[in-house]
């Protein structure tokens, strides 16, 4: 309907490491003024309906074992967060977590597909007729009419089987969660898990960012976003499984795309959260995601380390946010 708004901030345009940690920001009007670590521009679309559901809260971290393709994530105890990061990424705090399962891997656009084809489902980008999408030649976020997740850099752009899934909003993804007899981890959950097992450590492999002088993840190598040297080997999206996995046998935790997770977002939550199986806040403006994706580099966003947070309302589908699923044991 044209007399509908929506306000879009394209995201990670300018992800600064001192801005907000690559979700969107909003002014006291209510409409989104910032994007995933930093600034951005404001583009109207049409008003995304809030499907929520309850948050299951019988989940936890350590694998153990793997089925199909979701790995038991064995329950225990934490430090969520670091002091010395940004200043909603603060204070370390411990969190103690029940077992849960999660996806060895971000959904890919065949696993989408399949929801796609048995429901007819529309995702929210394929109703507005357009969505958000960076410009790997320009180097800025656009509006792209008929972008969506079969055509996520819009008309005659393509995707492979085997890549995460993309331009689905948080109640997409939501959606196809209960269709799978899943749901979104809990932000807690994806940290712990993304951890995979390492205790403080920087990233989901350990404290250098390049081991062994390679990177181990999708991630923008070069200046941001006037070079990309592709040491990864990667443009863009990744398939899944193109890296090595983490110690819980959890693939792409930092990088390829932004994942969501179940929570409502708060800078301050991290300072009122519960100590054992933590949900988030009870209602908010914008949700969780989590690892970072294709387009964070070292001189702008650096949320492909594990603790980073980004957040953005819940009907945002861009070209580099995907989601994996989890469920309760």
């Amino acid at each position: 309907m044209k007399s509908l708004k929506r306000y879009l901030m394209i995201a990670c345009a300018a992800c600064t490491v001192s801005a907000q940690g690559c979700g969107w920001q909003s002014d006291s009007s209510g409409i989104s003024t910032g994007t995933p670590n930093g600034a951005g521009k404001v583009i109207e679309r049409p008003q995304g309906t809030n499907h929520e559901t309850g948050v299951e809260t019988k989940q936890t971290a350590r694998a153990a074992e793997s089925r199909g393709d979701m790995v038991l994530i064995k329950g225990g105890a934490f430090l969520m967060g670091t002091n010395d990061g940004m200043q909603y990424e603060a204070p370390a705090h411990e969190v103690k977590l029940e077992s849960f399962w999660m996806d060895a891997h971000e959904v890919t656009v065949a696993e989408f597909a399949r929801f796609v084809a048995a429901t007819g489902y529309k995702t929210e980008a394929e109703r507005f007729g357009w969505s958000g999408v960076f410009d790997m030649k320009t180097g800025e976020w656009t509006r792209v009419d008929g972008a969506n997740w079969p055509a996520p850099e819009g008309h005659g752009s393509q995707t492979m089987p085997n890549e995460p899934v993309t331009q689905v909003s948080w109640n997409d993804a939501n959606e196809y969660a209960h269709w799978v007899g899943k749901r979104l981890p809990t932000e807690a959950e994806w940290e712990y898990a993304a951890r995979g097992g390492l205790e403080g450590k920087e990233y989901s492999w350990g404290d250098e960012l390049r081991p062994a002088g390679k990177p181990v993840a999708n991630w923008w190598q070069g200046t941001f976003p006037e070079r990309i040297t592709k040491e990864d080997g990667f443009l863009m999206r990744a398939s899944v499984k193109s890296f090595k996995p983490n110690g819980y046998g959890l693939y792409d935790m930092a990088g390829n795309v932004w994942e969501w997770c179940a929570d409502w977002y708060a800078d301050d939550y991290y300072s009122q959260s519960p100590r054992e199986n933590p949900t988030g806040v009870v209602s908010g403006v914008e949700r969780v995601m989590r690892g970072g994706s294709f387009l964070c580099a070292e001189n702008l966003c650096t949320n492909y380390r594990v603790a980073g947070r980004g957040h953005s309302t819940p009907d945002t589908g861009l070209n580099n946010v995907g989601f994996r699923c989890a469920k309760g044991v």
